[in-house]
Formats: structure tokens, C-alpha cells, sequence
């Protein structure tokens, strides 16, 4: 077993234009006076992180990660959710996604998903250069727009969809096999890969591939009414970077999983800070620590009611009470008898 490392903060919700979230200076030292001892990095976030050139030059690199070291943080992981989610869209989102893109390639679908496979790409070696072993990502979607089966679903929609997202992403898969880097799907409704079904139905179609893995989230699972803690035993040898996220689902006679269109505080389903929630953390950090996951602790504040930066404070503080320290040795080693091969023998009558 290994003990889980942590905590660490995902710093794409708090990043703006205000001090002290407005520099990578200044905000690693402001995630390290919370508490937290990594930080995970919004590729796309310019305030924070010159992606080209963290691509390109080693030194950048080493000048990016010394100062988060001067400050009192490690970087625990680069995330491309942003890109990731521009490598497949469906017409129906061109519109809502544009945002996330370059300018000069807005309003251009294949421009667009073309410069987001760059952007991941980048990533992947900017993370290779920064001694990285994982990288986030949403995987985009195609069929999302189908997810409930009304109108009926013609004949191998769904299988047309995942063949061309498998085509667009095993590229960019065989790139981080390159690069000794996992590429991690946050399993997230709007992606295609939203739950174990899906992350399966792609993994089959870009071959099993060893850099397709999982980053776990198991708010988006409270959300979808998914065991997932079950989850955890089916996938662990997949699960490469975990997000401390909490989430209630309170249904009523009114709404249930689909919310009614409400905004996030009047929905049945809602994000909480870590603890607040009804996710059963306790039995989470358990099972990964059984499981032998060695990565990060990573929190991601979504919450819909509590301040920002009460979320993060408290948050790290709730990351230390939940890592578990490893044993060494077995609590009955009191109770050793010191046998040996002739014992045992003896004792089984053979």
C-alpha cells in the first residue's frame, strides 16, 4: 500500500485578473499559506502558465516549477479540460464552446479542433518537461446531445460517434505514450466519457490503450446516482488522478437528476465543498489507499453556496484529516507466534 499524497488544490476556479490570484507567483504562495503542499495547473490559463513555451524549453520549465517550490508547492499535474473538450464537439455546442478557444480560430470548427489537438499535445510534452507523470483532460463529445434515448437513436449512431472520437484522440494517445505521460479523462456528463460504460465503450476503440486513463471525481458519480465506491474496485488500475470534490442529490416531487433547468442552488443535484456533502470520503481514501493509488489528493472547489476561499482553506485541512499514513506492520504482530514450514505442517496434520 502507499499513502496518498497531498493536499493539493486545482487552481483553475480561482485564478482572475485580482491579486493574488493574477500571478504564478503569487498565487502558489497564497495555495501554500492555505494549507496545501501541490497545485494542479489550467494549461490554457495564460496568467499562470506560458504553455508553448513550457512545451519547448526545458529551462522555462525549471524556472515555473522553482518558483512553486521557493513558495511551498509542488506541481502535481497540468490540465488541458478546456482543449480536451475542443477535440470533439457537437454542432449543437460550436456556439457555447467557442470561448474556450484562441480567437484567431473561433467560429471555425476544424480550425478549432485542430488547435486543440495542439494544445493537448503541448501539454503532454510541457508535462513530460516538468517531470509529469498524468495530465487532465475532458474527452469532448460527439453523442452527447443523444444521451436520452428520445427520439429513438438510429441504428449505430452512438457507434459512429465513439469509432470518430477513438480516431481523433489515439493520436494524441500514442503522443503521450511518447511523452510517458497518462492522459486523464475527468468522467464528467457533457463528455461522452461520463461514466464506466462509456470510458469502457472508448477504451475498446483505441485499443486499450495504456495512457487512457481516469481521472476520478466522485461528485459527477453522487450526481448520476453511480456505486462509486464500487467504481473504485472495477477501475482501479485505471484511476491515475483523483479530484476531492463533494456533491448532495436531494430529489423531491418536483426534480430529479435532469434539475429542471434551475440554477445550481435550486437544483436536486449540487456541488459542495469537500464535506459538506454526502460523499463518503472516509470509505474513498480507503479504498484507494488499498487499491496502492500513489497520486495526488487534488481539491477542486465547486461550490454553490460557500465562499471560495473558505472552500479552499477548509479544504485542506479536510484532504490531512482524510490521508491515510500507511502501515508497515500488521496490528496482530504482537500475537506472533514465530513459526516456521515444520510448524505449519504440524499444525495442518500433513
Amino acid at each position: 500500500m502507499k499513502t496518498i499524497k497531498g493536499p493539493a488544490l486545482f487552481l483553475a476556479q480561482f485564478a482572475g485578473d485580482a491579486a493574488p490570484f493574477n500571478s504564478w507567483k503569487d498565487i502558489t504562495r497564497w495555495a501554500a499559506d492555505c494549507g496545501y503542499k501541490g497545485v494542479q495547473v489550467p494549461s490554457w490559463d495564460g496568467r499562470l502558465i506560458d504553455l508553448r513555451k513550457a512545451a519547448e524549453s526545458k529551462a522555462y520549465c525549471e524556472e515555473f516549477a522553482g518558483v512553486a517550490r521557493e513558495n511551498g508547492v509542488e506541481i502535481t499535474e497540468l490540465s488541458t479540460h478546456l482543449q480536451g473538450q475542443l477535440v470533439a464537439v457537437h454542432p449543437a455546442y460550436d456556439e457555447a464552446f467557442d470561448g474556450f478557444a484562441a480567437p484567431e480560430v473561433r467560429g471555425n470548427p476544424k480550425a478549432r479542433q485542430e488547435w486543440a489537438v495542439e494544445q493537448v499535445k503541448l501539454c503532454l510534452t510541457a508535462s513530460r518537461n516538468l517531470g509529469l507523470t498524468a495530465m487532465a483532460s475532458f474527452s469532448g463529445a460527439l453523442a452527447w446531445p443523444y444521451i436520452y434515448p428520445w427520439p429513438q437513436r438510429p441504428a449505430g449512431l452512438v457507434e459512429t460517434a465513439f469509432d470518430e472520437l477513438a480516431r481523433r484522440w489515439k493520436p494524441i494517445l500514442d503522443h503521450a505514450e511518447d511523452c510517458g505521460v497518462d492522459v486523464c479523462y475527468e468522467i464528467h456528463p457533457g463528455e461522452d466519457l461520463h461514466d464506466g460504460v462509456t470510458y469502457e465503450m472508448f477504451l475498446e476503440r483505441v485499443g486499450n490503450h495504456a495512457r487512457a486513463n481516469m481521472l476520478y471525481d466522485p461528485s459527477h458519480y453522487v450526481l448520476q446516482c453511480l456505486d462509486y465506491l464500487d467504481h473504485i474496485d472495477i477501475y482501479h488500475d485505471r484511476i491515475k488522478m483523483f479530484h476531492v470534490k463533494d456533491a448532495e442529490f436531494n430529489p423531491t416531487g418536483r426534480q430529479g437528476v435532469y434539475g429542471g433547468f434551475q440554477s445550481w442552488v435550486n437544483r436536486a443535484g449540487r456541488f459542495r465543498s469537500p464535506g459538506d456533502g454526502q460523499v463518503d470520503f472516509g470509505s474513498i481514501f480507503s479504498k484507494l489507499t488499498a487499491h496502492d493509488f500513489d497520486g495526488w489528493a487534488v481539491v477542486e472547489w465547486e461550490c454553490c453556496l460557500k465562499h471560495p476561499e473558505d472552500g479552499a482553506r477548509e479544504g485542506a485541512d479536510f484532504v490531512k484529516s482524510h490521508i491515510i499514513r500507511v502501515t508497515e506492520k500488521a496490528f496482530d504482530d504482537f500475537a506472533d507466534a514465530g513459526t516456521d514450514e515444520a510448524a505449519n505442517r504440524r499444525m495442518l496434520g500433513i
